[in-house]
């Protein structure tokens, strides 16, 4: 698996000026790593202005007692990404100079260079872009008309938070509601917003709800406005339940763990084959291997050991890392494996090169007897223009060969893709309220 999501993002409002949040902020961006781990970044108000430190790397490495020492503030937000832009202004959150705003977003505006008021130089950021038209708007307008008008501007898929001079905090996420996020509590108080539940689990704040597509939050310190802004036209990404999110999350009211659980299950239904044992591939792919072991009586193996940290490779910058990634992170278990037929259960495949990898790794190295490969997601066949990186289709294996040939290509006796009615029945919501344009080839853009 090679995709790369953009972003996870975090907020917290401490309605008690007394806090320090940077710290909090710092363990809920440890806890979003599964979204990106090439930067990361924290800004924080602390009544007076709003300071940010943000770069390159792990959360862990990058930041120190001393840097978030340097945070005070009781309103704070993050950001973690699988990118590592050229520029650090780039990085999230990002900045605008002449409001002092302080944004952090995930997902893709379509649209940003038309809407760009910096026509002259010309912006290459859309998170630039989105947070100048929003500090232009909040200087004629309340935060909850500024980020309607500014959302009417915008054509993409986007949750966001803001932090304002005026020491409000502003949330967002568009009527598509494509990309994740979530409100907690602290007590009776709404105080923290995160793309995941689990962050708001991991900080001690309790889960409250999915913010709606087309809804806006704004804190204050006096209160907690909210408005409808836009009507629902719910697209959620089917992805998060496959791969990106965490299994302890629940993302849209709906568990991933469950529909983890459930698309095991189904892979077991659809494509059944003798053999003596179960292995799923770390991490995202254990639930489905699980449920297939459940469901058909098999004998499920550890058959992987995790050397190192907990890298995901699937959001690596390069091949050549993430093929390393593979190597350092997977070692294999022989007698799990030798003199065995394997069902090897794995969450995606876009090229094919990594399970091409695991297969020969299983196969001529420790001496499997059959290795029959089973996908916990449909084939992927197209591009996502949401900030999902998926290659271009000539790139991707499942556009262009069929299963048997796939099966040749990465060296197992048998390859098969979980159906498109296997997914969504997984995830539980209709099909018209997902976004499965990777899957299908078709992308919605009728909202815009």
């Amino acid at each position: 698996m090679k995709i790369k999501e953009k972003c996870g993002v975090f907020g917290i409002y401490a309605f008690d000026q007394k806090w320090n949040v940077s710290r909090f902020v710092y363990y809920g961006l440890i806890a979003s790593q599964n979204r990106g781990q090439e930067t990361c970044g924290i800004a924080a108000f602390n009544g007076e202005k709003i300071s940010s430190v943000k770069g390159r790397g792990m959360v862990e490495e990058f930041f120190s007692k001393e840097k978030l020492e340097n945070l005070p503030g009781w309103i704070g937000i993050g950001n973690v990404c699988p990118f590592n832009p050229e520029s650090a202004q780039n990085i999230q959150p990002v900045s605008d100079n002449n409001s002092g705003l302080g944004f952090t977003y995930n997902g893709k505006i379509l649209n940003f260079k038309e809407i760009s008021t910096n026509k002259k130089t010309g912006d290459n950021e859309d998170a630039n872009v989105a947070a100048t038209l929003l500090s232009q708007e909040l200087e004629k307008s309340d935060p909850l008309e500024a980020t309607e008008t500014v959302m009417e501007k915008f054509k993409g898929a986007y949750s966001f938070i803001a932090i304002t001079k005026n020491g409000e905090m502003i949330v967002a996420r568009d009527p598509m509601g494509i990309k994740p996020l979530c409100i907690g509590s602290f007590g009776f108080d709404h105080g923290a917003v995160a793309s995941e539940s689990a962050t708001l689990d991991i900080i001690g704040a309790d889960y409250k709800a999915p913010i709606k597509p087309g809804e806006i939050y704004v804190f204050t310190p006096y209160s907690i406005e909210r408005k409808q802004a836009f009507k629902p036209e719910p697209k959620h990404c089917a992805f998060e339940y496959v791969y990106f999110s965490r299994p302890d999350s629940f993302i849209n009211d709906k568990s991933v763990y469950e529909a983890r659980m459930k698309i095991g299950e189904y892979l077991a239904k659809e494509f059944p084959v003798d053999a003596d044992t179960v292995i799923g591939v770390p991490e995202t792919a254990i639930p489905f291997a699980m449920a297939y072991s459940d469901y058909t009586g098999m004998p499920i193996e550890m058959g992987f050991v995790r050397t190192g940290r907990a890298v995901r490779t699937a959001i690596k910058p390069t091949q050549f890392e993430r093929l390393v990634g593979v190597q350092l992170k997977l070692n294999p278990i022989r007698h799990a494996i030798r003199g065995k037929k394997v069902v090897l259960i794995d969450d995606s495949v876009v090229r094919g090169t990594t399970t091409r990898n695991i297969v020969n790794l299983m196969r001529n190295r420790i001496g499997a007897k059959e290795v029959h490969v089973r996908i916990g997601s449909p084939r992927l066949v197209s591009p996502c223009p949401f900030g999902v990186e998926v290659p271009q289709k000539d790139e991707l294996i499942a556009a262009n060969l069929a299963p048997d040939e796939v099966s040749k290509v990465v060296g197992a006796d048998t390859f098969a893709w979980l159906s498109l009615e296997g997914v969504i029945d997984s995830i539980g919501f209709p099909k018209e309220k997902l976004c499965l344009g990777c899957f299908t080839g078709e992308i919605s853009l009728s909202i815009f």
